[in-house]
């Protein structure tokens, strides 16, 4: 009930003005409440509402934070309400991180205003302190890196002038260090800042630098990154097991004013699963088109199984025709098996469907079982406990592949399991061999990010850049290295002539930072 549907007549004057606070305070606490149930209901539509109606991942994301930004209002707007002598005040809000121990901390000491003792004793002394620990945080600092180099001379004779020689830049007589070329790559590939956002939040700081010029020196540390991202690809190809996919990277089509489909193809190292000693990696091949001759290019020189989707681009690798290297292994993956099935459920509530997804929960709970353990265990337990129940599950298949149309939405789905059956057994074989590819999904969904912002590569050049410089940050971020402070070590010591015969010691996995 509103504080004016009250007769305020008929309570005692010295108690409406407190009698008013307390009813404003009621419709104030209702209000928000009301918005905070609207809230909760809209994070649940989003979790679990039909996937018809579903935000993507990235999409989510940004629907989290915009709901959980609006409940903080709610709640910083009800701390602020005032507080009536019966309302508790809520708990206070403690940090929720966690602040590293390396992070430099700058102490200001707040003294009280008089250290007098108020019994006129005279001073008083300290016995302890209070330490709060809050995140403080500087905007990106511009500065001017001079070089200076003094000229030394003899007073007493004419042999010369002494003067240490110029260091070496990567670009020579260029405005940029080898750190400003580094935040640059890392603003454009790690967190997707086109270099034209780049070019205006610099001047914001009062410094003018056109997006083409940054985009030069995109250009030219590509240049000089190139055999480490191509030594890089020499060792994943040396492994005996590798995922393989494709994702698009839309590309401007010069003299056309439009864009074209380019293909970014990545290539992956991921033993984690079952306690590899190589360390993980990844690779992304810029392609102009998804013609599987491109995949045979890429993957000129390895020999081993190849975990990938149902793509038929790849069958030419499996030949033995193919160009490079022996036929391929292949290993397709349960999670597009598994995915096809969803589609139809999702779509019509189908109760075959609905059972294959059932059959393929119990492969995955095995999974999650062996996960981590060696590959000669996860063989082991793969055979006592999953082939029974993949047997199972192609008997299953054929009795519905008899029952269903071929030319249905589910008899489809089901001939595209049966298609790529050989594939789906590969992981039973193999500890090595992951039940799904989604190791390499997870690596290139930055791409995804990075075209969603970006919008396209302005040249097929440009889409060769994306993939090398990708390449290394991917590589950095799943080996733990913070990849601003790779790039900026790893391009000044290629100014600095770092060479050839130690490029390993410039892949990601071996960077060491300084102190």
């Amino acid at each position: 009930m509103p504080a004016a549907a009250i007769d305020l007549s008929a309570i005692p004057e010295t108690q409406r003005e407190a009698v008013t606070a307390v009813l404003r305070e009621r419709d104030a606490l209702k209000e928000a409440n009301r918005r905070l149930k609207h809230l909760v209901a809209e994070l649940n539509h989003v979790v679990h509402g039909k996937r018809s109606e579903k935000l993507s991942d990235d999409d989510r994301q940004l629907a989290f934070e915009d709901l959980e930004t609006a409940i903080a209002e709610v709640e910083e707007k009800q701390d602020v309400q005032p507080l009536s002598e019966h309302r508790p005040r809520r708990a206070a809000r403690r940090n929720r991180g966690y602040l590293p121990k390396d992070l430099p901390r700058i102490e200001r000491v707040i003294e009280p205003e008089s250290l007098l003792c108020p019994c006129g004793c005279g001073l008083m002394h300290k016995i302890g302190e209070d330490r709060t620990e809050r995140l403080d945080i500087v905007p990106a600092q511009l500065r001017v890196v001079v070089a200076v180099r003094p000229k030394y001379a003899c007073r007493a004779c004419t042999d010369g002038v002494t003067q240490a020689s110029a260091p070496t830049h990567l670009i020579e007589g260029g405005l940029p260090t080898e750190g400003a070329i580094a935040h640059v790559l890392v603003s454009k590939y790690a967190d997707h800042l086109p270099l034209y956002r780049q070019s205006q939040i610099l001047a914001r700081s009062g410094i003018d630098i056109h997006r083409g010029t940054l985009a030069d020196w995109v250009g030219t540390a590509a240049f000089h990154l190139g055999p480490v991202v191509d030594r890089l690809a020499e060792h994943l190809k040396a492994s005996t097991k590798l995922f393989m996919d494709e994702t698009t990277a839309p590309v401007l089509e010069p003299g056309r004013g439009r864009t074209k489909t380019g293909y970014l193809w990545a290539l992956a190292r991921d033993d984690r699963g079952w306690g590899g000693d190589d360390p993980p990696g990844v690779v992304f091949f810029y392609a102009p088109g998804r013609a599987g001759e491109n995949a045979e290019t890429f993957l000129r020189g390895f020999d081993g199984i190849l975990q990938l989707d149902g793509y038929q681009g790849y069958n030419r690798l499996t030949r033995p025709t193919r160009k490079g290297g022996d036929p391929v292994r292949v290993a397709h993956c349960w999670a597009h098996a598994r995915r096809k099935l969803k589609e139809v459920f999702d779509r019509d509530g189908s109760e075959i469907a609905a059972e294959g997804l059932r059959r393929i929960a119990e492969l995955y709970k095995i999974e999650a079982d062996i996960r981590g353990t060696a590959p000669g265990q996860r063989r082991s337990a793969r055979q006592a406990r999953t082939a029974p129940l993949v047997a199972a599950f192609e008997v299953w298949l054929q009795a519905q592949r008899l029952r269903i149309s071929a030319k249905s939405r589910l008899g489809e789905k089901l001939a595209y399991i049966h298609r790529h059956w050989d594939g789906l057994q590969t992981f039973l074989q193999d500890g090595r061999v992951e039940i799904d590819s989604n190791s390499i999904e997870n690596m290139i969904r930055p791409i995804a990010l990075n075209r969603k912002n970006a919008l396209f590569a302005g040249h097929d050049e440009g889409g060769r850049a994306w993939g090398r410089i990708a390449s290394l940050i991917e590589t950095a971020k799943i080996n733990n290295v913070e990849p601003y402070a790779y790039l900026k070590a790893t391009l000044e010591a290629i100014a600095a002539g770092y060479p050839q015969s130690r490029i390993d010691d410039l892949l990601p996995w071996n960077f060491a930072p300084s102190s």
